[in-house]
């Protein structure tokens, strides 16, 4: 009886770490997929507007911060990859107190923009913080 009711719990353990690792890749993947989407959609919408694929505009990428170090040291990267770097403090985010805003020259191509968006937020993770996206 006792080996019956461990076997049950191993299997029902089993079970709850398999829902929990698809879980876990099905969030993952949707925040991909509304990241992707979210590029797409700006640069659908910037078009709109009349901007042209084969312009060159300024975009800023914007990222939240928890640090100086952080900063630093994605400022260091991206000035190194040709974005201007700006860093500010907010007072407002105990969190995330400082705001760092990447400028850079670009293309308005949704692939770029894609990939772009995907290494920010890398950096961000990487660094404990958040990516807000970018504007033009």
């Amino acid at each position: 009886m006792l080996e019956s009711i461990i076997g049950l719990a191993v299997g029902a353990v089993l079970i709850l770490g398999l829902l929990y690792v698809r879980l876990r890749r099905s969030l993952r993947g949707q925040s991909h997929a509304h990241r992707n989407s979210w590029d797409e959609m700006m640069v659908n919408r910037l078009r709109g507007e009349g901007y042209h694929p084969f312009n060159e505009y300024r975009v800023d990428f914007f990222l939240g911060l928890p640090d100086e170090a952080a900063c630093e040291a994605v400022r260091g990267q991206l000035e190194g990859e040709g974005f201007q770097i700006d860093v500010k403090a907010i007072e407002d985010d105990s969190h995330l107190p400082y705001s760092l805003n990447a400028s850079k020259m670009m293309r308005l191509i949704v692939p770029d923009m894609q990939a772009v968006s995907a290494h920010m937020s890398a950096l961000a993770e990487q660094y404990h913080g958040r990516y807000d996206h970018w504007a033009a």
